[in-house]
């Protein structure tokens, strides 16, 4: 690449290549502190609705920062190359087949300001001599703007050769707007997408944290498929790490039949939507798998397998993970931190409507051990089940899909 000014002295590129190598032991705080910003100002809601493809974006916004970083460290001050490796050239090709297209220049703009603000903290904090502190800010602004005006380049060279060369675009697009409520007929839904709709569906969304997993992946999918009949299934690539599954019947499909299915695959993470019938259960038994995984992803759970009607009142309960952690410490208090068999006993009992005999049975115990257990977790709790069950309960299912969520 052409150099577009001239270079730091000697003493300016020691300042950058220590400071960047510095910064390089910190990179994730430094992604958390601006990927949230920049993700929402690329402005679109599909990006946003799926916790797969926030997680390639903010790889992407990881890749940015450590290609600037370790480049000045090798050459301090100097014009950067963008970074586009395999997994963002697959990351924009999962865009441009869903038909979204992020606003890339408002996303680093608002990631541009948050990173330069830090930046400036650490050259202060590092650098003593005024004049050194002026050849740093001077040298450094020129080299993230420039960096930033070529990494949107590269972006949107990829998008369009993503564009270009994606075959399966028309299908992806049909299956997109289905899921985003366009009017369109379920003869020429089935014809174009080989499934039948007039039928119950059960939307799922199946995803790997580890990219290097996509072949248990791929054997679940391949599983599911051969599991049902003939146009009973659809499946989508959703992104490199996740697809979007529909699975069909003349009755609603069982959820747990399905969990059977998964579990093989202890690298295959799932969610799955409540069963709707025609075109608009494919759509809402859709957002509601989507809707499970945000979940997961958003209070860090570790389970496998999350059906969202189980879930929906903790998702309504957790859209802010500190306004979640809030609640479930002013509601249970020490018992949020006590012994999980405590938590466990006290939501069984609740959800058996305080019946001892039933919880007893239900946790395969003796009914005075469950007495015992719900009175040594009610003494613990801020708020009593008698004075507020609905609250208890709320906050034992959080920590029952998140058990990490205080400790965190």
């Amino acid at each position: 690449m052409d150099e577009l000014w001239p270079a730091p002295s000697a003493e300016v590129a020691d300042a950058i290549r220590s400071l960047c190598q510095r910064l390089l032991l910190e990179t994730d705080a430094l992604v958390d502190a601006f990927h949230g910003a920049a993700l929402m100002a690329q402005n679109e809601s599909a990006l946003l609705a799926d916790a797969s493809l926030v997680e390639e974006d903010r790889h992407l916004d990881r890749s940015d920062l450590v290609q600037w970083l370790t480049s000045n460290v090798q050459r301090p001050g100097r014009r950067v190359e963008p970074y586009v490796g395999p997994r963002i050239t697959t990351y924009i090709s999962d865009l441009v087949s869903r038909g979204i297209a992020p606003d890339f220049s408002s996303g680093w703009r608002a990631a541009l300001t948050i990173g330069w603000r830090n930046w400036l903290k650490e050259c202060i904090a590092h650098c003593d001599d005024r004049e050194l502190l002026v050849g740093v800010l001077d040298v450094s602004g020129m080299s993230l703007v420039q960096y930033a005006l070529d990494s949107i380049a590269a972006l949107r060279e990829a998008s369009l050769a993503a564009a270009m060369g994606n075959a399966d675009a028309e299908a992806i697009s049909l299956i997109q707007m289905i899921a985003n409520g366009a009017p369109l007929a379920e003869d020429f839904a089935e014809g174009r997408l080989n499934y039948k709709m007039a039928r119950w569906h059960l939307g799922l969304v199946l995803w790997v944290d580890d990219p290097g997993q996509v072949d248990a992946l791929e054997r679940t999918t391949a599983a599911l498929r051969s599991a049902v009949s003939n146009r009973s299934a659809l499946v989508a690539r959703a992104s490199a790490t996740s697809r979007w599954i529909w699975l069909s019947g003349a009755e609603a499909p069982d959820v747990h039949h399905v969990e059977k299915l998964l579990a093989p695959e202890r690298a295959v993470r799932a969610a799955a939507g409540r069963a709707g019938h025609g075109l608009a259960g494919f759509r809402s038994s859709h957002l509601d798998a989507l809707a499970g995984q945000a979940l997961i992803a958003r209070i860090g759970a570790e389970r496998r397998f999350t059906a969202y009607a189980d879930v929906e009142l903790i998702d309504s309960l957790t859209k802010d993970r500190a306004s979640a952690q809030r609640f479930v410490r002013h509601t249970l208090g020490p018992l949020a931190e006590a012994d999980e068999e405590l938590r466990r006993t006290l939501l069984t009992y609740v959800q058996c409507g305080f019946n001892t005999t039933r919880a007893a049975a239900r946790l395969y115990a003796h009914r005075n051990t469950v007495e015992r257990r719900v009175s040594r977790a009610n003494d613990l709790s801020v708020v009593k089940v008698e004075d507020n069950p609905t609250h208890v309960a709320a906050a034992l299912l959080v920590l029952d899909v998140a058990p990490g969520l205080i400790g965190a």
